[in-house]
């Protein structure tokens, strides 16, 4: 029989080891008020751009390939040499996806045994310089933007609004130099407190990728310890920035089916979608990692 609502159920040794097992398990998550929401134990979240919050990596991947493509075609017959394709996993994914434009160039050409001059950023589209180059991918990426739009991962900005609602800072830390166009585009500007890109990296002299500096300069705009701050990243380069930065937690989304890869650079948590996981299971990871420290 179920005891009357103004009446205080009898706790039997049965009862008082299940409240005791509950207790347990709530002190995991933190202290929790009475209207359900739990103690936070992270103040800040900075997110990358592309292929966390805007579906724009598969643009840059194009643009990479297309620029250097036709280069490599030029340089092949040139040469006469037999043309090599720049290709999605070995190249776009192992030396450009994540880094500044102009070290993603760089790095790139080293890995086929290609040395060309820096130029400055100025150089026109195309021309024969590592500026060069980057600045043609730039001039197709934003053609394709212009022409096909620019969409978003529903899962991230609801994730951001949810913890904006909590009061938590975000941030937005990215090797673009686009975020400015991309964010007026999708009207995603006012989500975040500070915004550390391209721009603002060459203007402060901020190390790319996979140093940390781009993401420990959000943290320190919205006035938080790195330590009280988390990251989101899909690239490789990105996790390990996180690492290195010390980040209360970082989070590696596997949008490459490269989980693996992002858990072995650094990565704490690793979904392939932000729909994978919650509010609540990262603050419950961020208090675990602390405590385990």
């Amino acid at each position: 029989m179920e005891p009357a609502d103004d009446q205080p159920a009898s706790i039997t040794p049965s009862r008082l080891s299940t409240i005791r097992r509950r207790k347990s398990a709530d002190n995991k998550f933190g202290t929790c008020a009475p209207g359900g929401q739990c103690e936070l134990h992270f103040e800040a979240a900075i997110f990358d751009l592309d292929g966390v919050i805007t579906k724009t990596a598969a643009v840059h991947s194009m643009a990479w390939k297309r620029m250097f493509d036709d280069y490599l075609q030029i340089r092949a017959a040139r040469h006469h040499e037999p043309f090599n394709e720049f290709a999605h996993a070995p190249d776009y994914l192992a030396y450009v996806d994540g880094r500044p434009r102009y070290d993603g160039v760089e790095a790139f050409l080293k890995s086929r045994g290609i040395k060309l001059p820096l130029g400055t950023p100025e150089d026109l589209p195309g021309r024969e310089t590592v500026c060069g180059l980057g600045n043609r991918k730039n001039a197709i990426f934003n053609q394709i933007i212009e022409r096909e739009g620019v969409g978003l991962f529903d899962s991230t900005i609801a994730l951001i609004r949810e913890m904006l609602q909590r009061g938590i800072k975000v941030g937005l830390a990215t090797s673009s130099n686009n975020s400015e166009a991309i964010l007026n585009k999708t009207g995603t500007a006012p989500l975040f407190a500070t915004i550390v890109d391209g721009n603002v990296s060459e203007n402060l002299g901020l190390k790319g990728k996979p140093e940390p500096d781009i993401f420990t300069t959000a943290s320190a705009n919205l006035g938080v310890p790195c330590a009280r701050a988390i990251v989101v990243e899909d690239a490789v380069s990105g996790v390990q920035a996180g690492a290195k930065g010390g980040f209360g937690l970082v989070i590696g989304i596997a949008r490459e089916n490269n989980a693996r890869e992002l858990r072995a650079n650094g990565a704490d948590l690793v979904v392939h979608d932000l729909a994978e996981t919650s509010l609540e299971q990262i603050n419950r990871l961020v208090q675990a990692r602390r405590a385990s420290v």
